[in-house]
Parts: structure tokens; C-alpha cells; sequence
């Protein structure tokens, strides 16, 4: 963590590119509620089935996302697809992707085809989600989502689209500068 720090610490934070995932479920339901004293919350929480979806997404220090929404886990073939179809658009000459140390994240072919857009590939200490400004990121998203209440997949795709819609430049700055890099 030192030497990550170190490493960092001359680094615009403009240069440094988020890479991570998260799940979204179709019964994700507010954790808190309030209601007058002596009176009940009332709400409903889903426990048949649901869908879950994965949503793999890149964070840039000026608000810019971009997010790949599929079913099943984060493999190669996911990372791939994400890396030509989505990341590729908002990376730039100079850049160096950051991201945790999943194996499909490892993987040679991944790493060659983000690092032939003339960035580079860095990957966080192990154990390091506080260093990682995208899980801020993806605290908010799912908060939203709590609260959006989606029930259906149009639903939680819609939900999701209108939470990344709420990430602001003013968030991710502050989201980079908790997690170390001002």
C-alpha cells in the first residue's frame, strides 16, 4: 500500500482510469426507512425469485462513466467485449487503467488490448477497495437502486441508467480525492 502510494503520488489524478464491477438484483429494497413516531415503516421486500445483473464500468476524474450491464459473472470474454466496446471510447493516449486484481482483469489478451490504446495497466494493491474511487461510485448507484425498487430487468436497466445518470463531476472528484488521490 506504501509503495502504491509512492507510485501515485506524482500521478495527475485526470490520467488515472477506474476499472470494477458490481451486481444489481431485482430485489434490492431500501435498508432504512422512516415514518412518524409510534407508526410503522411499511415496504415490501421481494423473497421469490429475482435476476441479477453484472455491471462493469469505468470512472474517469471527470465524472465520465461508461457501463456494460450483462447476466453471469465477469470473465475474459466479458472483459474483453468491455474493453473494445465501451472503455475504448473514453480512454485516451496517456492513460493508465486501473483496476483490482480479478483474474479476468489479469488476463494477457485483456491487458495487450487495453495497453494498444497507448495507455497503461495498473493494478491496485490487494485488499485495497478504499484506494479504488469507483466503489464510492458504485455506493451511490446502489443506493439509488434501493430506492428505485426495480422488479423486472427493463426496470433495473432503466434504474441503473438513471443512477449512473446521477454520477456528477463534483462526486468523482471527491470520490478521487478519498481515496487518495487529490
Amino acid at each position: 500500500r506504501a509503495r502504491w502510494r509512492k507510485k501515485t503520488r506524482q500521478i495527475d489524478p485526470k490520467r488515472l482510469v477506474f476499472v470494477d464491477g458490481s451486481s444489481a438484483k431485482t430485489n434490492m429494497t431500501r435498508l432504512y426507512g422512516r415514518a412518524p413516531r409510534g407508526e410503522r415503516v411499511v415496504g415490501f421486500v421481494p423473497d421469490g425469485r429475482w435476476e441479477s445483473s453484472t455491471m462493469l464500468s469505468a470512472l474517469r476524474y471527470d465524472g465520465t462513466t461508461t457501463t456494460m450491464v450483462y447476466e453471469g459473472g465477469t470473465d475474459i470474454a466479458a472483459m474483453e467485449t468491455f474493453v473494445s466496446a465501451f472503455l475504448a471510447a473514453i480512454i485516451k493516449r496517456g492513460d493508465i487503467v486501473v483496476m483490482d486484481n480479478l483474474a479476468s482483469h489479469r488476463n494477457p489478451a485483456v491487458v495487450n488490448m487495453i495497453e494498444a490504446n497507448d495507455t497503461e495497466t495498473w493494478f491496485l494493491p490487494r485488499y485495497s477497495p478504499d484506494m479504488n474511487p469507483i466503489e464510492m461510485m458504485w455506493s451511490k448507484v446502489k443506493a439509488l437502486l434501493r430506492m428505485y425498487e426495480a422488479r423486472s430487468r427493463t426496470d433495473l436497466l432503466e434504474a441503473i441508467r438513471q443512477a449512473l445518470e446521477k454520477v456528477t463531476r463534483q462526486d468523482a472528484m471527491a470520490w478521487y480525492a478519498e481515496a487518495g488521490y487529490p
